[in-house]
């Protein structure tokens, strides 16, 4: 019969990254892979639009762009909320179940609209996913290296932006423009939704012990309206930074349309069709 004394006492929660590296590490991937998610349209989703859809308005071409903006500007807005009443792993697994039909429906997709229904439900994995591992990696590490925390996981997710455009790109010219540059959307998938259920682990415990380090005994509860207000036009300096990444994101969706319209490639061999 065990004794009080012999059972292990839980592990003392402590905060930074060498601490917790090993799931600061993971998140950092999972965001990878998200990134990855991004990344993976492109360079080949404008294309399909116009050689294996033809769809000869750019216009309606970068309309999927617009799907996913909306959606992931309106998920980013309720995702703290729900992580709060939820919590990040809950959230987390959410946005990967939510994105891993994505790829398929593209791969697969007999019309225009399936394109941008993925994309809007892209914009959901977006803004849980990615917000998702901001918000743990923050936890993970406490106040003093946020900063860090948060830069780690923007280079990471813009990295696997990049590589993964450029690596799909690459897969069209060779092979076509489907379905082969949409199997690695799969691996991301798949990988970012399995070791957001087995492997990693909630960060609620992190922010009860850094509450409770800075003596405050319970954090201020703020209703979903006051951190709208507070974010929106309360305080300048929030405001100021909600509107340099609304135009940021701006031109980069345009950037992400235009560009690739604006000089088709067409692949090699006869992949190139929508079918």
């Amino acid at each position: 019969m065990a004794t009080a004394s012999s059972i292990p006492a839980a592990p003392e929660i402590q905060l930074g990254i060498r601490a917790n590296l090993n799931q600061f590490l993971l998140v950092i991937l999972l965001n990878a892979f998200v990134g990855g998610m991004v990344g993976l349209e492109r360079t080949v989703v404008p294309l399909l639009g116009s050689e294996a859809f033809h769809i000869a308005s750019a216009s309606v071409v970068t309309g999927f762009i617009v799907s996913f903006g909306v959606v992931k500007g309106l998920t980013n807005l309720v995702s703290g909320q729900i992580a709060e009443t939820w919590g990040r792993k809950r959230t987390l697994v959410l946005g990967w179940l939510v994105g891993l039909p994505v790829p398929f429906m593209i791969m697969w997709a007999p019309s225009w609209n399936w394109v941008v229904a993925a994309n809007a439900l892209l914009g959901i994995n977006q803004g849980l996913a990615w917000s998702m591992t901001v918000l743990m990696k923050i936890d993970l590490v406490g106040p003093k290296s946020r900063g860090l925390a948060v830069g780690l996981n923007e280079f990471a997710g813009y990295f696997a932006v990049g590589v993964t455009a450029f690596l799909t790109g690459w897969i069209a010219a060779r092979y076509g423009l489907r379905p082969d540059p949409f199997y690695l959307g799969a691996v991301y998938a798949v990988l970012g939704l399995g070791l957001s259920v087995l492997v990693v682990r909630d960060t609620a415990d992190h922010v009860r012990h850094e509450v409770r380090a800075h003596g405050h005994g319970t954090a201020e509860a703020l209703r979903f309206s006051q951190v709208f207000s507070r974010t929106s036009f309360g305080d300048r300096r929030l405001f100021a930074t909600c509107q340099a990444g609304l135009v940021n994101n701006l031109k980069d969706g345009m950037v992400w349309g235009l560009f690739p319209c604006s000089s088709p490639v067409t692949a090699s061999g006869s992949k190139t069709s929508a079918s």
